[in-house]
């Protein structure tokens, strides 16, 4: 039956449904789409023979929302959506957001702060120990004891503060396949603890073996020290080869991490973006004026899944994993075709990737054997001599997809590594990305060019920056076209000194524009930045760290990065002089803003 889940008990019965196997509370509206994560489960849990319902952006004032499906047979799925709530909500000054893209009209309020506890609450409250599965993106970085950033202290894991049964962690088709397994043999979600790709709560870890214990809830949440040793154990462990079972005490319980799922092959991806998604939103949210969120997506490929880059300010370490899985050639390409007979296909595919589009494959063969390395990344801080560079197989994909009728072109969105593209000698790939795969500008993600700052980034030095920039014009000249490069830029990040924001101020002067795309650092869940805003060390050395915490200075590395808006005149003012850096105020070419203009009044004579 090709058709959206139910989300009502009117679908229900126009499937002849009496009780759902499953029903899954999203934070997000309900798109069919497999960009979405709840359009994903639902559909792989479909596909195994169970029914499963949908109730996107409970009404969570009251358990009435709860309820609308009836009860579920087997236990309830919840997610908070594609984005953690609280950074749905607020900004990096924590300052509430008036949009929400993942929500009808793109309007927020539909879903609460802290989605995931507030969703089991009222589960709990409506059904009281019925068999509750927590995942997506929220669950799965707030899984151990964690710094939050929002109420500025460390929180429990989420699995305490939910009273979830078990919490999926990572992307969660390998998991929940291995739990409907065990359901169909009889066992109860309660029951399950053994499945990689899991989180669940113990009154005792007797009959657990290999395991490491980390730093208790309560000596991370009073020990900064403990914190950062704790997170160390748990970056290092986060992989599915050599990763040990995890254990960190709270109060009398125990959270304890199964190491994590198996990448998932190539056929198993293939299968997750065959299944019979709607790709678009319900028809519900028609009058309301669709979901912002699938625009961008509606037309976009997703080629693969993880990421070896190492940015540190970057949770995917801890979500997708750094072991790059694929899907096949054969299978994108049947995708792309799909696309051109969508009847609101305009020819043009806006991207073909992944959290990396140009990480295709795993960085050498060593990891799918050993796992990743433990104690240095594949680019970071300089290049491993085991990284397999190489473009071809990315690119005759591309150009297999330019070449199916009704496509006009194929965009490139999703990050590109220079670094990486800098490595490959063979420089067919860099010229045909800039001959066919950009819309006008490239979109690249130095960060910051200083290289303190960069260092504790885990991102490239400048001189990389510089040498992939010039390259970048080079071949925009050989093949007479003029598109531009945005460098995305970054404020405020562990490390950066008000002197360094001068100079990141200053080499936005010789650029001669401002940049479109810039954030202040945002301390999230899961990322080894936010372990240093919290610690104010580099957990994995142990080395202290400079942290610009307070809102004055946050805003003035900030406003130094558009400087040239006059509401930020002031607050630039302030932080040159501050910075003692009364030479880049005036009107020379090096300067950067103007004197201020004096108030006194000339006497007559």
């Amino acid at each position: 039956m090709s058709d959206f889940l139910p989300i009502s008990k009117d679908d229900l019965k126009k499937r002849n449904i009496d009780e759902l196997d499953f029903i899954y509370i999203s934070g997000d509206a309900y798109v069919d789409h497999p960009s979405f994560g709840h359009a994903i489960i639902t559909r792989l849990i479909e596909s195994q023979g169970f029914t499963v319902g949908i109730i996107p952006q409970p009404n969570w004032k009251n358990k009435d929302d709860f309820m609308k499906l009836g009860k579920p047979k087997i236990g309830f799925l919840v997610s908070s959506g594609n984005i953690d709530s609280m950074v749905n909500h607020y900004t990096a000054m924590k300052k509430r957001r008036s949009t929400d893209s993942y929500s009808p009209g793109g309007k927020s309020g539909y879903r609460p702060d802290r989605s995931v506890i507030v969703y089991c609450n009222r589960i709990r409250e409506a059904y009281g120990d019925v068999p509750i599965i927590i995942g997506g993106i929220e669950a799965s970085l707030r899984r151990f004891a964690h710094y939050d950033y929002w109420d500025d202290r460390v929180r429990n894991s989420i699995l305490i503060d939910s009273s979830a049964d078990l919490l999926i962690y990572g992307m969660g088709e390998k998991p929940i396949i291995e739990i409907l397994n065990l359901i169909q043999f009889g066992k109860n979600i309660k029951d399950i603890k053994d499945i990689r790709g899991t989180c669940y709560l113990s009154n005792s870890i007797d009959n657990i073996s290999n395991y490491i214990k980390i730093p208790s809830f309560e000596d991370v949440s009073s020990n900064k020290k403990e914190y950062a040793k704790a997170f160390k154990i748990q970056y290092e462990e986060q992989d599915p080869i050599r990763g040990k079972t995890l254990v960190q005490k709270h109060g009398s319980k125990y959270v304890v991490q199964n190491p994590p799922a198996m990448p998932l092959s190539k056929e198993e991806l293939d299968l997750v973006y065959s299944l019979p998604y709607m790709r678009t939103y319900h028809p519900i949210y028609k009058k309301m004026g669709g979901i912002p969120a699938l625009n961008e997506v509606e037309f976009s490929i997703t080629s693969h899944r993880g990421c070896y880059g190492g940015c540190s300010f970057c949770a995917l370490h801890f979500h997708q994993g750094r072991i790059i899985q694929s899907r096949s050639e054969e299978s994108i390409i049947k995708e792309a075709e799909m696309l051109t007979k969508h009847p609101n296909f305009k020819g043009y595919i806006h991207d073909v990737g992944g959290p990396t589009a140009n990480f295709r494959k795993p960085s050498c063969k060593k990891q799918l054997e050993h796992g990743v390395c433990k104690t240095r990344q594949c680019l970071f801080p300089t290049p491993c001599k085991n990284l397999e560079v190489d473009h071809s197989e990315y690119l005759n994909m591309l150009r297999k997809i330019r070449k199916i009728k009704g496509i006009k072109k194929v965009f490139i969105r999703s990050g590109i590594r220079y670094d990486y593209l800098m490595l490959d000698k063979n420089e067919a790939f860099f010229d045909e990305l800039v001959k066919h795969h950009i819309s006008g500008q490239l979109k690249v993600a130095p960060e910051h060019i200083c290289d303190n700052v960069l260092y504790l980034m885990g991102k490239p030095s400048k001189k990389v920056y510089d040498a992939f920039v010039n390259e970048y014009f080079k071949k925009n000249k050989k093949f007479k076209l003029n598109q531009y490069l945005v460098p995305y830029l970054m404020s405020s990040h562990p490390g950066s000194t008000l002197k360094n924001a001068v100079e990141l101020a200053e080499f936005i002067r010789d650029m001669g524009y401002n940049p479109e795309q810039v954030q202040d650092f945002y301390p999230t869940p899961g990322s080894l930045s936010t372990a240093m805003y919290y610690t104010e060390m580099n957990p994995l050395t142990g080395e202290k760290v400079y942290v610009p915490k307070t809102p004055e200075e946050k805003e003035m590395q900030r406003a130094l990065l558009q400087y040239r808006d006059p509401k930020n005149y002031n607050i630039v003012y302030k932080a040159l002089i501050k910075a003692n850096r009364q030479d880049l105020i005036g009107y020379g070419k090096k300067c950067l803003i103007p004197p201020k203009k004096s108030t006194t009044k000339r006497k007559r004579v």
